[in-house]
Parts: structure tokens; C-alpha cells; sequence
């Protein structure tokens, strides 16, 4: 289910905790909606708000560290590719055929990444190892150098090489970080147990259920924002590949 699929079907879950609220304050007798029920649900509800809040805040702070740090990897692995594509070319015609197949490997990781993330069976599948990526690997590996020149070329590019997979593999890391359902559901559950209590000791007229259906929709809105930064290459809020999809010019 997509985030805002989910945050749809929070914003309603939640719209229904008002009316169950509301619900309740008929059902209920009138003693046990006294002033002193009033005051402990009130109070509870207090300890349930900060509790919440603060939980969204660090969700919301997390989920966009995350993802601006795979931003700046997907930019760091752009980077490292066109300094890779450089040595090879100050290497020497030899390299040609390594080059093409970095070339290769390179438009296969942004089609995995961006193309295959948002029907990915298992998290980080796309960062896996490609053939076109292992052909690469070979390639370069495979270079003799002749001479002083080639073997310095050759050897920033293995170091160049090197860091290609190893920010591959922090992506690949990163990419199994998702929201834990039970932690999703608790917290749902605390927002519920808020809105129902914005009904239970005050009636709803029309002005108080578009204020409920806007407040419902913000709180909404807040897990929509986490549950899109934690999949940062699809839905909405995606993470551009532009830098890597540019990185590499054809060869002439």
C-alpha cells in the first residue's frame, strides 16, 4: 500500500475517533461524563498529545536525515563515477571497453534504483550487484599497465572503484530502514484515543467536524511526510536521478 494510500486511511480512522466520541457521549450515562471523568480524560489525553508530538517530531526529524544522507550518497556516487570514467580516459584507449561497460553498469543502477524501487519484492534489491556492474568490476580490474602513468591511472581508479560499492552498499543498508507497522499502529492508536476525546464532552456542530477533518488531515499529512522520506526513490517525494543518470556523457 502506497504512503498516501495509508495516510488516507489514517485521516479517516481518525475523522472516526471524533465520531465515536461524539457516539459515546450519547451512549454513556450522564455520571460518568461528570466534571471529574472530564478532568481525567483531559489530563490523560494531555499525556497522550506530548507523547504523540514528540514522537512525530523525532519521526519527522529521522525520516528526513535519512533522507537527505541518501541524497548526498546517490550525489556521492555520481561523483565518484565521472572521477572513475576520468582516470580510465587518462589511462589510455585501452580502457575503452571498460568504460563502455561503466556505462552500462551505471544507466542498469538507475533503472533498478528509480525504476525498479517501487516494485521491489524484498528492501534494497535494487542496490544489489548487477552483471553489468560485475563486467565492469572485471574490466577495470583486468588492466595491465604498461607503464608508470597507467599504473598510478589504474590505481586511483580501483581506489575510485572501491568507493562506488562501498556507498552501493550504505545505500543498500539505508534502504531497509522503514517505519516498524506495530510502532505505525500504537501511534495511530494514540491519535484515535485524542480525537475521540475532542468529542466526548463537547457536542459537534459543523464548524467543530471541519476543524476535526482539518486537524484530522494534518496529523495525517505528518505520518504521510515520514512514510514518504523513508522511501526516498519513489512516490512523491523521491530523490532526483538526474545526477547519476547524467553523470556519464557517451563515448565519441
Amino acid at each position: 500500500m502506497s504512503a498516501l494510500a495509508i495516510c488516507l486511511v489514517i485521516w479517516a480512522l481518525l475523522v472516526g475517533g471524533a465520531l465515536t466520541g461524539a457516539l459515546l457521549r450519547h451512549l454513556l450515562p450522564q455520571h460518568h461524563l461528570d466534571t471529574h471523568a472530564k478532568d481525567i480524560v483531559r489530563l490523560g489525553c494531555a499525556l497522550i498529545a506530548t507523547i504523540a508530538g514528540l514522537v512525530l517530531g523525532l519521526l519527522i526529524n529521522s525520516a528526513k536525515s535519512t533522507f537527505d544522507s541518501q541524497r548526498d550518497e546517490v550525489r556521492q556516487l555520481a561523483t565518484n563515477v565521472i572521477l572513475l570514467d576520468h582516470l580510465l580516459e587518462e589511462y589510455g584507449p585501452e580502457s575503452r571497453q571498460a568504460r563502455e561497460h561503466l556505462r552500462a553498469a551505471a544507466g542498469a543502477a538507475v533503472d533498478r534504483i528509480w525504476n525498479e524501487g517501487a516494485v521491489k519484492t524484498k528492501p534494497g534489491a535494487p542496490f544489489t550487484t548487477t552483471a553489468a556492474g560485475e563486467a565492469a568490476e572485471r574490466s577495470i580490474r583486468s588492466l595491465t599497465p604498461a607503464t608508470d602513468s597507467q599504473r598510478l591511472y589504474h590505481s586511483q581508479a580501483i581506489q575510485a572503484m572501491s568507493a562506488i560499492l562501498q556507498t552501493r552498499l550504505i545505500l543498500y543498508e539505508q534502504s531497509s530502514t522503514r517505519l516498524p507497522v506495530a510502532f505505525l499502529v500504537i501511534l495511530v492508536f494514540w491519535l484515535f484515543i485524542l480525537f475521540a476525546s475532542f468529542s466526548l464532552f463537547s457536542p459537534l456542530n459543523p464548524t467543530a467536524l471541519a476543524a476535526i477533518v482539518v486537524i484530522a488531515l494534518s496529523a495525517a499529512g505528518a505520518i504521510f511526510l515520514i512514510l514518504e522520506m523513508s522511501e526516498p526513490f519513489s512516490g512523491l517525494m523521491q530523490i532526483h536521478s538526474e545526477p547519476l543518470r547524467q553523470a556519464l556523457a557517451p563515448l565519441p
